[in-house]
């Protein structure tokens, strides 16, 4: 299972290093994602939920 909001579909995205010689080499950057029981249609679901939904209150805890 990916690390992606089950919410809004935030995941991981490519970027680059780069050194003080301003080399660039790739790299990712992960999404904030916790794992978490949350309800959804009436229905506890677990999954992976970013922090932005979290402190937004898109997401009812369990």
């Amino acid at each position: 299972m990916s690390r992606v909001c089950s919410i809004c579909g935030k995941g991981q995205i490519a970027g680059n290093n780069v050194s003080h010689s301003h080399r660039k080499t790739k790299r990712t950057f992960s999404a904030n994602v916790q794992k978490v029981s949350f309800i959804r249609n009436g229905k506890v679901e677990t999954g992976y939920v970013c922090a932005r939904c979290l402190k937004g209150d898109k997401v009812q805890r369990v």
